[in-house]
């Protein structure tokens, strides 16, 4: 664990789907973003957090957004690319890049959130022409490995489960998961609405 000064000027910046899918597809489980945002700032400066998602034109996908905005991240949207033969694109690589090199100045410490290897250039930018701290956080089972021996810090997000996830299909208090919809699996829990 290395130390982190309250001076330090924070910039969060999460790849929603990264996180969403990797908790999902691994735990069964939501993301906690108000414990990643907490765990990332660590008593810090914070100077923005922004918070990636794509629209799908899922059902309840308003109240998400607005989960993310209450707990305090910024969220910039995009609407889900669908190319001729059905096949679908939705990332946010260019804009969460383009984000950490047009704020880097005005930071001491970037936080990215995403497991993704893609993000492994950027890292290396940051720290060597920038002079930024970077921490990743990441699901440590799905991140890459490259971006977790790039960053100055990564911090394994499987390492305290209970803390960062919201249980979605796991038995809880000896009730049945609840069936849901495939356009639900976004939208934000009972404990996310009361955040």
């Amino acid at each position: 664990m290395t130390t982190k000064h309250k001076a330090q000027r924070v910039g969060v910046f999460v790849d929603v789907q990264n996180l969403y899918y990797s908790a999902r597809s691994m735990y069964n489980a939501k993301v906690n973003f108000k414990e990643i945002l907490k765990e990332a700032v660590k008593g810090r400066v914070l100077v923005r957090a922004i918070a990636y998602v794509i629209k799908a034109d899922m059902q309840h996908e308003n109240v998400f957004h607005d989960m993310l905005e209450t707990v305090g991240f910024e969220v910039k949207a995009k609407d889900l690319q669908v190319f001729y033969g059905g096949q679908k694109k939705g990332d946010w690589d260019v804009g969460i890049t383009i984000d950490c090199v047009e704020l880097a100045p005005k930071l001491d410490v970037v936080v990215l959130i995403s497991g993704d290897g893609d993000y492994v250039p950027l890292v290396e930018h940051l720290e060597k022409a920038m002079g930024c701290r970077v921490e990743v956080m990441a699901f440590g089972r799905s991140a890459s490995g490259k971006l977790k021996e790039a960053a100055f810090e990564f911090v394994d997000l499987d390492k305290d489960k209970r803390k960062y996830l919201i249980s979605s299909g796991m038995r809880q208090r000896g009730r049945r998961p609840e069936r849901q919809e495939p356009a639900a699996a976004a939208q934000a829990t009972p404990e996310q609405k009361s955040i």
